[in-house]
């Protein structure tokens, strides 16, 4: 049994509504895919090739392997279409549904094709075929995917006891591996030390590893990550929804220090919602300047001063980490001359808040980051919720206008030159502060071996761990 600690458990295994990290990652352990992504996030067959017959009509045809449904099925294009037919379907209420409706409809003119119909021109559109593919008979009677899931991964499903374990069992060899919950990182930590656990991934402070490394029991592997944190702005609040002010905060931010010092160097400074080896990501952006003389003369100008200060509130979770850098943040900013008032709540209610625009500062991350729609999502205009995720209500009618260029592309190459300009007056008008980019950190008993760090942080690398076998 290799035993992995987790700090939230999966909310559902039926990747139609998965969407929390935990979820998503064990899933593509259970489940194949259409389409995967390399190491530039550029779209690559998985369970299928493809070609583009037309700019609206895209043909897909399946491989043989990863082919065979753990209950013993052979997946085929009908299965393929069932599970983005109830997708697609307004009463199923997926929240993948928004991203794939640009579908039109789907036909399966033989057992290993399929083809797409799209109602408008979308070279991305490959990249959007990312969920787990299903039995589509068992989809007709209602089997409840989301408790017992039946894929055609390298994991099969075992069972789910209780909502803080979750049991898969690994084909290739019979090997076990359960999750297992445990929201404390001291006590994952503990039990990691005392056997309890194999191994660890993310979400532990940085004093904790430093601790770990120096153990010849323990083995730490560090890799770099895309996962995207950034500060938010309500743009229509009349302080923080000045330009000036969120430059100020911008240069009186020393990032290089809080990745060094309170981070333990398990970040690299971001400029960029998407990493610079993105198919689409801007490698020439510079990285904002630590200036804090030049954010007390924005502030002056703004008619700020120390008689008469900034004044902010600074939304974050209750997570003990966040509430760290978030006093790290409010101490730097202090001495520019900006009062941060930090206000920490569960992580419920924090994301409540966020996503109904009650906010005039937060941080957050965005985490998986793959496809550039992203963009229209967060930053256009008639993205505001419900419709997207424009929460500081960002409008920009540059911004809105390149987005729209992005869009009209024919092919990636054109897309990656107006999202390239679209980052660049992203990071001069400031909806987001950009942060860092945080690295993913696998920690984990010394006798095991077989693991990488994916970039996006899956748990694709457990196919191939296993304990080194002892020599007498």
């Amino acid at each position: 049994m290799l035993r992995f600690g987790l700090s939230s458990s999966p909310v559902t295994l039926d990747p139609r509504f998965a969407t929390d990290a935990t979820s998503s990652r064990i899933n593509r352990l259970i489940y194949r895919r259409l389409v995967e992504f390399d190491g530039s996030f550029t779209p690559i067959p998985s369970l299928a090739d493809w070609q583009r017959i037309t700019e609206q009509h895209y043909r897909f045809t399946l491989k043989t392997q990863g082919r065979d449904f753990h209950h013993g099925k052979r997946l085929n294009a009908v299965d393929v279409k069932a599970t983005y037919d109830y997708i697609l379907a307004k009463n199923n209420a997926s929240p993948h549904r928004a991203t794939l409706a640009l579908i039109a409809r789907i036909e399966t003119p033989d057992e290993n094709t399929i083809d797409f119909f799209l109602n408008k021109a979308d070279p991305l559109f490959p990249g959007y075929l990312v969920i787990g593919i299903l039995p589509a008979k068992l989809i007709q009677q209602g089997h409840t995917f989301n408790r017992q899931p039946i894929g055609s991964g390298p994991f099969e499903f075992s069972k789910w006891p209780e909502d803080s374990r979750v049991m898969l069992s690994r084909l290739r060899d019979k090997q076990k591996l359960e999750f297992i919950r445990i929201p404390n990182p001291t006590v994952r930590v503990l039990k990691l030390l005392r056997g309890e656990l194999d191994m660890i991934q993310n979400d532990l402070p940085p004093e904790l590893i430093t601790y770990l490394a120096k153990r010849s029991d323990i083995k730490i592997i560090k890799g770099e990550g895309s996962n995207f944190t950034y500060l938010g702005f309500n743009m229509d609040d009349p302080l923080v929804g000045n330009h000036a002010i969120r430059e100020a905060i911008a240069y009186a931010l020393d990032r290089e220090s809080i990745i060094k010092y309170v981070m333990g160097g398990a970040a690299r400074p971001a400029s960029a919602m998407l990493i610079p080896d993105h198919w689409a990501g801007n490698p020439g952006l510079a990285l904002l300047e630590y200036n804090p003389e030049k954010a007390k003369m924005l502030l002056a100008n703004a008619g700020y001063d120390t008689s008469n200060p900034v004044k902010i509130t600074y939304k974050t979770s209750s997570d003990p980490f966040r509430i760290r850098l978030a006093t790290v943040i409010q101490s730097q900013l202090a001495k520019v001359g900006i009062n941060v008032d930090i206000r920490s709540y569960d992580w419920g209610t924090f994301y409540g808040d966020i996503k109904s625009g009650q906010f005039q500062m937060y941080s957050l991350s965005w985490i998986g980051i793959k496809t550039p729609d992203i963009f229209q999502y967060v930053f256009h205009s008639e993205s505001v919720p419900p419709n997207g995720a424009n929460r500081g209500h960002y409008a920009n009618p540059v911004a809105d206008k390149l987005i729209k260029v992005a869009q009209q592309a024919g092919n990636l190459d054109a897309m990656a030159v107006s999202y390239k300009m679209l980052q660049s007056h992203l990071l001069e008008t400031l909806p987001y502060v950009p942060l860092w980019y945080e690295d993913h950190v696998f920690v984990s008993r010394s006798d095991l071996e077989g693991y990488t760090v994916a970039i996006d942080g899956n748990y694709d690398a457990l196919v191939d761990v296993q304990r080194r076998i002892r020599s007498n």
